[in-house]
């Protein structure tokens, strides 16, 4: 017999009783605040189609990197997951051919490697808040999961419009390619639901010579805005037609996951020289990381002109498992953390653009050594810059920790921008902001237990965290 799935009320405050009941306090004003999702990946299909998920292994497998992740380090084949390879036209590779049931039952036996971590986290929030379902996850419990789970995704009351209702979801920003049409983005806006789901500019594959498919993007770009871009002044062009329709669809951000914080300001001459060699493809990994730079900066400019506020998530070394890129593509758990360096790397485009009231740069990391050493001196400085909250691998209780420690004391509360989910697994969304408002209201009470804020101000801060500093910091 499976044990028992329990949810303790307290769960992530502190055990010394005064600073639990100032969470517990906290925690009961912004609890129940709408959720504001700024930066994400869920498919904008599933709300403008509105039809019922598959089953439980396309809700909760198939799209979510944290967990296939640790299964394949465990051994476990991704196409046993249900992954598909790049070559599916082999019959028994294809994805199709593998029983969800039996996929629900490989990740059931082993569930238990995700203890203690974020994944577990959300994943038995989900299971208990939004299924209702009241014993752990295993092996014995693996068919009652899958039948419990798949009879309640087939109803109307878990369409994924319902459920963005449900989640009390006031703004959802999903993340596309510049190449995109925003046809699903479209079909929501004549559809006449109320739901705010927006998309956000993601122009990686066009501004990145490394980008597999570069130049062959470039000719789509041209396709879709008649514009010639292997010419750098008509690529210019085209960059910003692209934006003016992504903001006509409701995006309010950009978003840029270069492999570094690197940026550079060119010169005219000097930048069409470099935009020629990379359509020609004669590129060399150090000509291409400064044109990615300089790309920064015209974005940069971009956001000054038409108010779409720019992200830069930088230092992850992409698809770092190269047999796994080659035989599965592109972000299949295989990104790894790096080393990197703002201080230098932002100044060219500070140096231009960090004392601009109308510009606001949003910058992430995966190095927690720059936190106290570089960002929270940068963003307590200039204006136009403000810290991404914990990211990725540091979207966690201890990550939350480490970042509230290591910023505070020089950036603040108020050059940060409240919390944003990033993912990709639509059902986690509650579940990630309940940790992020938690470990929130336990770093306050801390604070107000040792006489460091008054409750009243950490009261006030928590709404700030959790609503308003996102819906400033985004233009939401």
């Amino acid at each position: 017999m499976s044990s028992k799935l329990s949810l303790h009320p307290d769960r992530l405050f502190s055990s010394a009783p005064t600073e639990r009941a100032i969470a517990r306090r906290l925690y009961s004003e912004i609890k129940d605040l709408p959720i504001i999702s700024p930066h994400g990946h869920t498919d904008p299909g599933w709300f403008a189609d509105n039809t019922n998920f598959a089953n439980p292994a396309e809700m909760f497998i198939k799209p979510d990197h944290y967990v296939f992740r640790m299964l394949y380090s465990l051994g476990v084949p991704l196409q046993a997951l249900g992954i598909a390879r790049r070559d599916v036209s082999v019959a028994e590779l294809d994805s199709s051919a593998v029983d969800p049931k039996e996929i629900w039952r490989l990740f059931a036996k082993h569930y238990y490697a995700l203890r203690a971590t974020p994944s577990a986290y959300w994943l038995n929030h989900v299971f208990s808040e939004v299924f209702g379902i009241d014993i752990k996850l295993d092996e014995r419990s693996a068919d009652f999961y899958y039948e419990t789970i798949d009879r309640q995704l087939q109803s109307e009351a878990f369409k994924p419009r319902a459920l963005f209702e449900r989640f009390n979801i006031e703004a959802l920003a999903t993340t596309e390619s510049p190449l995109d049409p925003l046809c699903q983005h479209q079909a929501i806006h004549n559809s006449g639901w109320g739901g705010r789901v927006i998309t956000t500019f993601r122009p990686d594959p066009v501004m990145d010579p490394e980008y597999e498919g570069f130049t062959e993007n470039l000719c789509q770009l041209s396709e879709l805005t008649g514009l010639d871009c292997h010419d750098y002044d008509n690529y210019i062009g085209a960059l910003k037609q692209r934006r003016c329709f992504f903001k006509q669809m409701g995006a309010t951000a950009t978003d840029h996951g270069h492999p570094s914080a690197f940026t550079a300001n060119l010169d005219p001459g000097a930048a069409q020289n470099l935009f020629k060699k990379a359509v020609q493809r004669q590129c060399t990994a150090q000509e291409a990381e400064l044109f990615r730079g300089h790309m920064l900066v015209e974005m940069a400019a971009m956001s000054l002109e038409d108010g779409l506020v720019m992200q830069i998530h930088p230092g992850s070394f992409r698809n770092h498992n190269r047999d796994l890129f080659q035989l599965f593509g592109r972000d299949k758990g295989a990104d790894i953390p790096t080393r990197t360096e703002y201080v230098s790397a932002l100044k060219p485009l500070l140096d231009l653009y960090g004392n601009e009231p109308g510009f606001t740069a949003i910058v992430f990391t995966l190095d927690e050594s720059s936190y106290s050493r570089e960002l929270a001196p940068l963003a307590g400085h200039y204006p136009a810059l403000k810290i991404g909250p914990p990211w990725w691998f540091h979207d966690s209780v201890e990550g939350m920790k480490r970042f509230r420690r290591a910023i505070t004391e020089t950036a603040g509360f108020y050059n940060l921008v409240g919390f944003n989910d990033d993912t990709r697994a639509f059902l986690s969304i509650p579940a990630r902001h309940d940790m992020a408002r938690r470990m929130d209201c336990a770093f306050l009470a801390e604070l107000v237990g040792q006489h460091r804020l008054d409750e009243d101000e950490a009261a006030e801060i928590a709404v700030d965290l959790t609503y308003h500093l996102v819906k400033q910091a985004y233009r939401l």
